[in-house]
């Protein structure tokens, strides 16, 4: 079976992105929250560190992030009194002052903050820690609330790459999605951010949104190249109004599906390989010369919550609102609201909501999925040697769908393991859920594989 189409048919279910390992769903409020802090802070070593801007000054209809609406700063100004003292009770935990490699502003909008805010943010994270040289230190940029000062700010306090989100440059499509962003604007944003030294930039698109064609798609894809950025992230819409009230605005408009869909990735990843970007997997493009191309070579590239990333190894630490964090043996989740967030920090208690402990069956199936996610393949000896099992009888179902996943050309079964193809790019989180052992009833909330 080669038909495109037919391919979907069979492949399109409902499917974990694997921007963690056991997945967020797993995720347990029984969790011992002391347990999981001990764990934080076992390791004096450098860190990833995540900052949460929960802000946005109007909702965009399609968005599965946790953001508030808030046209108050005031209330950016208490909520960053809040992430000051939760690092303050995490000194008092045993955090040590370690260096940071890496940090990442994410959202909500960041650039919500005024630059006072950005510059206090900036200082109270050089209180808790030590910023290397060579850190990545990025932040997501809604060009919509972005100003020449607040860009001025962010690279004051360090930061040297910007996310910038796009999704879409078609204005019907802006106008059903609430998201009305002018390439002009864009243009301006990637100007004062050259300008002021943050040259390294990455943009957001989103795929299958309503009112998307091939033919107003291809406008975008050639709006995005043009304004050459080092990286573009070029998202799957996730429809789940069941977890996204806001979404079901949306059913009212047509929107791509199945092959459509596909055609729009296709049409978008031809383009961007003809201008000289390189396919990372799933989702990501970037440049020869990216940091993330240089970890895939070298083994560092991740899966996080924020998508692909470098500096693999290091502790992710994330403080404010949901933020997620994760050692080598756990993953912890703070308070999705806040006035639970609030109440927390303001009692003296860390404020971990949930979160979850590898087991060992969990640390082989981490590994094999992230192997597949990163590196378009999965060696099985380099595998056993790492592990004390047999692929075959850790993951014996896994073996009878890896051969029939071979005969439709989504991958090639070697002496040394399996490769996917250029087809199988597509279909990657298919041929990572064949090494999930946890994936079961919680299967349906996730969105399509395609």
């Amino acid at each position: 079976m080669n038909n495109l189409k037919d391919l979907i048919l069979k492949y399109e279910t409902p499917g974990p992105r694997y921007t963690s390992y056991p997945t967020a769903p797993h995720f347990s409020e029984a969790a011992d929250a002391r347990a999981l802090a001990q764990d934080a802070v076992l390791k004096d070593a450098p860190r990833s560190l995540y900052v949460h801007i929960p802000f946005c000054k109007t909702a965009c209809l399609f968005c599965g992030c946790s953001t508030s609406v808030c046209t108050d700063l005031k209330k950016a100004d208490e909520y960053l009194s809040l992430v000051e003292l939760e690092l303050e009770l995490w000194k008092d935990f045993g955090l040590k002052k370690c260096p940071l490699e890496q940090i990442h502003f994410g959202g909500g909008t960041p650039n919500f903050l005024i630059p006072e805010q950005i510059l206090r943010l900036g200082q109270i994270i050089k209180k808790h820690f030590d910023i290397s040289k060579t850190c990545e230190f990025s932040a997501e940029l809604d060009p919509r609330t972005l100003t020449q000062e607040k860009v001025e700010a962010f690279a004051k306090i360090g930061v040297n790459r910007a996310s910038i989100g796009v999704q879409d440059t078609n204005l019907e499509v802006q106008k059903a999605i609430s998201r009305i962003q002018p390439q002009e604007m864009n243009l301006r944003v990637f100007e004062w951010l050259r300008a002021s030294g943050i040259e390294k930039i990455n943009i957001d698109l989103m795929y299958g949104l309503p009112l998307q064609t091939r033919e107003n798609f291809r406008s975008t894809i050639e709006n995005a190249v043009s304004l050459r950025p080092d990286r573009i992230a070029l998202f799957n819409y996730a429809h789940v109004p069941w977890m996204k009230a806001a979404q079901k605005a949306l059913e009212k408009y047509p929107r791509p599906q199945g092959a459509e869909k596909v055609e729009l990735f296709e049409d978008a990843m031809a383009a961007f390989e003809a201008a000289g970007f390189e396919y990372i997997g799933l989702d990501h493009f970037a440049l020869p010369h990216d940091e993330l191309i240089k970890a895939r070579e070298n083994g560092t590239l991740q899966r996080n919550f924020q998508g692909y990333s470098t500096r693999k190894g290091l502790d992710g630490f994330g403080v404010g609102l949901t933020s997620i964090s994760q050692t080598e043996n756990s993953y912890r989740q703070n308070s999705k609201l806040m006035p639970e967030y609030e109440k927390s920090v303001k009692s003296g208690v860390l404020p971990i909501a949930r979160g979850v402990f590898l087991t060992p069956e969990d640390h082989i199936c981490r590994a094999a999925i992230m192997e597949i996610m990163c590196m378009l393949r999965l060696n099985f000896a380099e595998f056993e040697n790492k592990f004390p099992v047999r692929i075959k009888d850790e993951f014996p179902a896994a073996i009878p769908a890896l051969k029939e996943m071979e005969s439709d050309g989504l991958l090639k079964l070697t002496n040394s393991g399996l490769e996917i193809t250029k087809t199988g790019r597509l279909f990657i989180r298919n041929i990572a859920m064949l090494f999930d052992k946890r994936l079961g009833a919680e299967k349906s909330i996730y969105s399509k594989t395609l």
